[in-house]
């Protein structure tokens, strides 16, 4: 009489049935896969002796169950991400959760060096100055009107110009006829003394400071000979103010400082007083009276 030779698990006769052999017995392949088999994570079916089967982390799957939750590819050789639990192809993943290059519109692939600011995404080498074009990667840079510079760019471009060298004005400056210039280019066109916050005068547009100003072109005083600077001639006689308030008197072709304008003989100040001129001197009305 012949050994039995059943399913351990139903006990069923396996003579001219296809089992499988296990450490604990041979299994009819029924009750194999019940006892053995995985259930697919995704169609919650047995998964088959003779099935290919996948796993990721803990669940498994069929391997055409195995696919992007959002465009069905089979992941089975794909790379793959895992967001919330739903497997996603690397397209469909970028397409959802990645950002967009504002230069080129690519997608910013998760792991590529990128660059943010304002809210937007570049790609590294895509994040150009508008004005060289070259990567501005970690170099500053300054935002105007969506246009992104780098700093010689930017200076370059907007920043004032000096109205003496034409070289830009980083910081600081002064303005003179409405034109700004480097504090050190505005200097006195005749002793090159720096000029800022000093007073000066011009001539021709060119600045001067006052002691070049009344060297060079003021009229001098008729008795101390010293240049009055600043104010205006009259055709007859005037009182005038030069620069920094200093009051002169004109005569025809003749100038006085104010405290010069005085009698030739007894020295009795003239401003404001009738004089009578006598040859290059003026006198006052007694002494002109009292003759020579």
């Amino acid at each position: 009489m012949s050994e039995s030779f059943d399913c351990a698990k139903c006990s069923e006769s396996l003579y001219g049935r296809k089992y499988i052999q296990t450490d604990s017995g041979p299994y009819c392949v029924p009750c194999y896969d019940n006892t053995f088999a995985n259930t697919c994570a995704e169609c919650q079916q047995l998964i088959g002796h003779d099935s290919r089967e996948l796993f990721y982390e803990d669940r498994h799957f069929h391997e055409g169950c195995f696919r992007c939750c959002r465009c069905q590819r089979s992941l089975a050789d794909e790379p793959f991400t895992c967001q919330d639990s739903e497997l996603l192809c690397n397209d469909c993943y970028c397409s959802a959760f990645s950002s967009q290059c504002s230069a080129c519109g690519a997608t910013v692939m998760p792991g590529s060096r990128k660059l943010e600011y304002g809210g937007q995404t570049w790609h590294e080498h895509c994040f150009l100055c508008s004005g060289c074009e070259q990567p501005l990667g970690s170099r500053s840079f300054v935002p105007d009107k969506g246009a992104h510079y780098c700093v010689p760019c930017y200076e370059n471009k907007f920043a004032p110009r000096c109205a003496r060298c034409s070289k830009t004005l980083t910081q600081g400056g002064v303005t003179y006829r409405d034109q700004p210039w480097h504090r050190e280019c505005l200097v006195c066109t005749g002793c090159q003394t720096p000029l800022a916050g000093q007073q000066f005068t011009s001539r021709d547009e060119d600045p001067y400071c006052v002691a070049c100003f009344g060297e060079l072109f003021a009229p001098k005083c008729s008795s101390c000979k010293r240049p009055i600077v600043g104010g205006t001639r009259g055709a007859g006689k005037g009182v005038g103010c030069g620069l920094g308030g200093g009051k002169y008197v004109s005569f025809e072709d003749r100038h006085w400082h104010h405290n010069c304008f005085s009698c030739a003989r007894c020295s009795t100040s003239l401003v404001g007083q009738g004089f009578v001129p006598d040859g290059d001197q003026v006198l006052c009305q007694g002494c002109s009276q009292a003759g020579p």
